[in-house]
Formats: C-alpha cells, structure tokens, sequence
C-alpha cells in the first residue's frame, strides 16, 4: 500500500521559506495507509505476533470507550501464549478505558509515542474485586477494591513498555470523591497491578494521576521496574509511585517521581493479615531515583509490613522538596520485621527529616490486630549522605521494650536551615554507632571513628537479567 501523499480540497501558497496549507486536508484513507516504520525497544523478551489496538474497533478520540477493544485484543492475542508470545501496540491517539485484565502470560503492551490510555471516569467499568488476603480489608474503607485500571494475576513474562507513551488515570475525581467520604465500602483502584506473576517489566513509560497507587506488584517475583516518570499533584492523597510488596528479586531504577505520598513504599502485607499470610519483600534494588514529595518519604519501609522486610539496597539517591529520605513506619500489632537495609549515595535537598524511624504508626486494619505482635527493626545502614537545608536531622522513635538496633550512620554531612531547630536529633529506644555525621548526633548513637557502614558487595539475581533488543512497528 503506498504511503498517504495526496490530498483533496486544498489551497496552497508557497513564500521562500513556508508552505502554508489554508483550507481543509483530507487524506485518502480508503486507498493507504501511513508509511510504517520498525520501532525497537528493550525488553526481557520479544514477542513472535504482533496487533494493533485499532484491528479490533479501538477509536483513539479521548470520549470513545475501549474497555471492549482492549479485552478483545487481549483475550485474542492469547492464542499466542505457547507460539511466542504476542504484542499489543497502543497507537498515537487518545484511548479511553476502564479496567482491563491481563490475562495471558508472555505478553506485552507497548504504547507508542503519543498514545495515552485515559481511565474512564465512569464507576461502571470498574469491577470491584475482593481485598488483597494479606491486607484481609480495603485500604481506604472496610469492603473491597476496584480492580486496577490494568491488573493481571498468575503471569509468566509480562512487559508493560513504550516509546514513553503515557498512562492518565484521571485520578482528580477519585481524589474529590475519597475526600469528601464518598467511597463507604470499596477501596479506590491503582494503576497497574500484577498479582502473584513472575518475570515482570515495565519501563519507559509516563505514569500519571492515579486515583491511588501507581505500580503496585505484589505476591510476585523477578520484577524489574526501570525509566518510568511517574507525576501526581503533590497534594493528591496516596499517590504513592512505586510500591513493591511481597516481593522476591525486584530491581526499580531510573525512575523520576513527584507525588502525594511516598516515592517508593514498601510493603508485605498488614497486621495480623500479614502476619498469617507469612510473605515477606526481600531482595529489593532500588537506584538511580528522583523524588519530590513535600509530605511523604523518598523512600519508605511499612507501615504494611508484617510480612517482613529484609535485604533493600538503595544507591543513588535524589530527594527535593520531600519531607524525609528513608523512612521505616511500624507500631504495635504489626509484627514482622526490617532488617539488613542498606542505603548509600544519598543526596537531599530542602528536607525536614533526613533520618526518620516510627515506632508508633498505629494504623490498623480492624480491632482484630494483636497489640502483643511486635516489629523486629535491625540492620539499618546509612551511608555517603549529603543534606541541605535541612529541618531536623533526625527523629528516631523505636518501642518501649522493643528498641530498634543495630542502626549505623557514617559520613553524612547535614546543613541546616537558616533558623535551625535547638533538637536536632530526637531519639527513643534505639541503639547504633555513627562515624563522620554532623551534626552531632545523639548519645544512643554514640561516634565510632573510621566506621563505614556496609554495602553488600554481592549481586542479587535480579541484577543479571539481560534485557534484549525487540522490535515493533508504528506510524
């Protein structure tokens, strides 16, 4: 099919350096097609087929739904699952949906440059579905949950990619409606979420206006998570970005996030919930990350995290204009533990807490909570910090009875606020050593010189997948 060149109803007038087109355009769009060019991407692996939204009556003007379409394309490039695979290109164009399933393995969703998938507003095509069992409730009302806008369960070999195509979850009316108490019984939805899968991507992607979470994979393992720009006002309630939780092997890298809530949120699951459900987040890399969150953390361990979590590193670390760096969230009746966290290459500027540890955020599913479950918080490093107009230094409350230990500081350099406050750094039931911090912290953490805290040396085995060069085609 030749490329589309030739145009009806047209006047032209040519100056030396412009051509004007006054009047009306109109392609021959019975007799071609635009030219197609080979896309390529990385990806964990390629893909054998190959659809397009629009072959299954896809309408890309912003006010069509394709809540049909997606499902259609997705339950038809199904087929493919065991013959390598299959791809579902998202062209340019404004796509309007409400919640889609994932519903096969060795699969990717590719968005083009230009394509955006609105959410639609309408409740209707959002199917409510049953609270996760390690949180036994809905995280914003005591019923269910709507489904993510896209979700998917049991899953080998999953990509959600593009060539930075975006994602809008149009999440200004779920914000209004959660505020004003309008949602009694039903949890709003995320924007991505995959369930109990395995070898996990999604990268090169713009992410923005969730009506809660942003990327959300839980139960799952081998996830990789890279060069996603993730944007929410920063007054929009729970938008965290990225929130890993009962995972195993997880790799989050080069991502930039402005949000409401925490840049990246760390979980596994809640109270006694998460107690009995018995799976911890281990094995977490987290790099080259930019936050602004005047109100929430850069990164933050809990307060959902009775599954445990163990073995996060964070390296190369960006915070402006967010309320603290790392942050651990925990209280009575949470049980489970954080242990062996390792942070370093941290650069903080305008901060209120750089070092902040909770030991009474008490924030509980039911009245079913065991208020004897206590957290186990040890092992925690830190490392080549560099801090600037800063607020606090640090505020660290451990549990009566129950001290968090083990915590280690060395080479951070804090600068305070013009109008510095007198305390510094508040501490409670904890125990650590620090080397080469200033200011000068307090007597619970007493200096040790020439101590360097550690970083683990060795590569988890989320850090030797090998992304491989795949192609695709578009306009």
């Amino acid at each position: 099919m030749e490329p589309c060149l030739r145009f009806r109803t047209f006047h032209v007038i040519q100056t030396i350096s412009t051509i004007l087109v006054l009047g009306v355009l109109s392609l021959r769009t019975a007799e071609c097609k635009p030219a197609m060019v080979s896309l390529q991407y990385r990806a964990i692996n390629c893909r054998k087929h190959s659809a397009v939204l629009t072959d299954f009556g896809a309408v890309g003007d912003g006010k069509t739904s394709n809540t049909k379409a997606f499902k259609a394309a997705i339950q038809s490039l199904s087929k493919y699952a065991s013959d390598g695979g299959a791809q579902l290109i998202v062209p340019p164009g404004k796509w309007l949906t409400g919640s889609f399933n994932i519903t096969s393995s060795h699969f990717t969703l590719f968005l083009q440059k230009g394509a955006v998938i609105l959410a639609s507003q309408d409740e209707s095509e959002w199917p409510q579905i049953p609270p996760l069992p390690s949180y036994g409730t809905g995280r914003d009302a005591p019923g269910g949950r709507f489904s993510s806008l896209i979700f998917g369960t049991n899953l080998t070999d999953v990509v959600i990619t593009g060539n930075n195509g975006t994602i809008d979850g149009q999440g200004a009316t779920w914000w209004k409606k959660y505020r004003s108490g309008g949602f009694l019984n039903v949890t709003r939805p995320y924007m991505i979420e995959l369930m109990h899968s395995n070898q996990i991507q999604i990268s090169n992607l713009t992410l923005i206006n969730s009506p809660s979470w942003f990327v959300h994979p839980i139960y799952s393992s081998n996830v990789l998570i890279q060069w996603l720009t993730i944007l929410a006002p920063i007054d929009s309630p729970n938008t965290d970005g990225v929130d890993p939780d009962s995972c195993t092997n997880t790799r989050i890298e080069d991502c930039f996030i402005v949000s409401g809530d925490d840049c990246i949120a760390v979980k596994s699951g809640w109270d006694q919930y998460g107690i009995k459900y018995g799976m911890p987040t281990k094995q977490l890399v987290i790099r080259r990350l930019t936050c602004i969150s005047p109100d929430s953390a850069t990164i933050a361990l809990g307060s959902e995290m009775s599954g445990g979590i163990q073995d996060v590193r964070a390296e190369d670390i960006t915070a402006i204009e967010t309320q603290s760096g790392i942050r651990i969230k925990t209280a009575r009746g949470r049980g489970g533990y954080v242990k062996d966290i390792y942070a370093r290459r941290m650069n903080f500027k305008t901060m209120k807490y750089v070092f902040w540890m909770s030991g009474a955020y008490s924030q509980h599913p039911d009245a079913g909570f065991d208020p004897n479950a206590i957290p186990h918080i040890e092992g925690i490093n830190y490392r080549d910090v560099v801090a600037e107009n800063v607020t606090y230094a640090a505020r660290l409350d451990g549990i009566d009875n129950d001290p968090f230990t083990g915590i280690c500081i060395s080479n951070a350099t804090i600068t305070l606020t013009a109008k510095p406050k007198e305390l510094q750094w508040n501490c409670t039931n904890i125990a650590g050593v620090t080397s080469n911090v200033t200011p000068q912290p307090c007597s619970l953490l007493p200096v040790k010189k020439s101590v360097i805290c550690p970083f683990p040396v060795n590569r988890l085995p989320i850090d030797d997948i090998q992304l491989k060069t795949c192609s695709t085609t578009g306009a």
